[in-house]
């Protein structure tokens, strides 16, 4: 009999859950790979349930077990076990999978501040990280963060900044993590959404940390609404990173239609499709995996924004849409995308020039 713990063996991943009573009724997998129904239901074995699937074309794997009369639950046999907006999730790694190594690295010692923000979609929540022993009004560049607070917690955000700076793959510099009240609503592509990130979020950041060469980051939605905010707020930013966002169309994203705001989003993205110029050039970095299904209209969107004249890079990921596939292409690609925005003279491409005090 097999050991009973799920494993990677050969060209399949083996699923396995112990209860030779088999006083569960029955066992369903939940995974994000669009897997069809039929292959996901556990098979009763001598220890309990199995369930076999072909190995998919990524480099990780989360998922749930769906326990007849229990619900969700994580894989007991299994102790890798990552956090996320929906909770916690089980994961293998497949064969080639390799974590990030500025995982390994010290960061430099920081300080995380809230901030609190009075805006037109109401009181915006601001954590603001900074390295420690390099006073506010000391001017640095700046990165804001939607959904900052989860990508602190579930993609190691700060670990990373910390990370890049303790090796000087990057100048010190301060991240403003941003947390939405109502994400759906403020980031479909929702114009006073752009208005309070730009005209209020910002311009507080910069009152109280002295900064330049703002660069915005997001993912899903977040992109969408930071891609959003500077076309509305042109030369905003000096720079996007943009990781699997929802840029839907009603040609690659149908079964997206019951979303609440698919017309806002949908709106937006043919104003950008359809547009023969771009209001301001940032530079662009965009990240998607190949298996999700935003990677259609993220291939669009790049080929779009080249098109208009934006420096545009675009990578895609054997990974889904989770924040550990968004943690691990922080390094090369944020990584360099901050080079390249902050690399020119101050001022260049962007219509701020030094930030609040300069």
């Amino acid at each position: 009999m097999p050991e009973v713990m799920s494993a990677v063996e050969g060209a399949e991943v083996v699923f396995r859950l112990g209860d030779p009573s088999h006083a569960f009724a029955g066992v369903k997998l939940w995974q994000e790979l669009g897997l069809a129904a039929e292959l996901l239901e556990f098979k009763p074995v001598d220890y309990g349930w199995e369930l076999r699937v072909p190995r998919p074309s990524v480099h990780r794997m989360e998922y749930l077990f769906d326990v007849a009369d229990v619900g969700m639950q994580t894989d007991p046999t299994n102790p890798r076990v990552v956090g996320g907006a929906f909770g916690e999730h089980s994961w293998l790694p497949l064969p080639g999978y390799v974590e990030p190594a500025w995982i390994e690295t010290e960061p430099v010692a920081s300080t995380l501040t809230p901030l609190t923000v009075t805006s037109p979609v109401g009181e915006v929540e601001v954590q603001v990280w900074a390295p420690d022993g390099i006073a506010p009004t000391f001017d640095l560049p700046l990165v804001l963060a939607h959904d900052g607070p989860e990508f602190a917690a579930y993609a190691d955000l700060t670990h990373y900044a910390g990370a890049m700076i303790a090796d000087s793959a990057l100048p010190p510099f301060r991240l403003a993590l941003v947390r939405p009240a109502s994400r759906n609503l403020w980031y479909a592509a929702n114009p006073q959404y752009a208005e309070a990130l730009t005209q209020h979020v910002l311009p507080a950041v910069e009152a109280q940390y002295r900064s330049r060469r703002p660069v915005m980051m997001g993912a899903s939605l977040g992109a969408l609404a930071a891609l959003h905010a500077e076309w509305n707020h042109p030369c905003t930013f000096a720079g996007l990173f943009l990781q699997s966002g929802s840029f839907f169309t009603p040609e690659t994203d149908p079964q997206e239609s019951k979303f609440e705001y698919y017309a806002e989003v949908t709106a937006f993205v043919k104003q950008v499709l359809t547009a023969t110029t771009a209001p301001s050039t940032p530079v662009v970095a965009m990240t998607s995996g190949t298996p999700e299904e935003n990677v259609h209209n993220n291939r669009v969107m790049a080929a779009k924004l080249a098109d208009l004249g934006l420096a545009v890079r675009f990578g895609e990921t054997p990974d889904m849409h989770n924040f550990t596939a968004w943690r691990d292409v922080l390094d090369p690609e944020l990584t360099d995308l901050l080079r390249s925005a902050w690399g020119e003279a101050d001022g260049a491409g962007t219509g701020r020039a030094g930030g609040a005090g300069a």
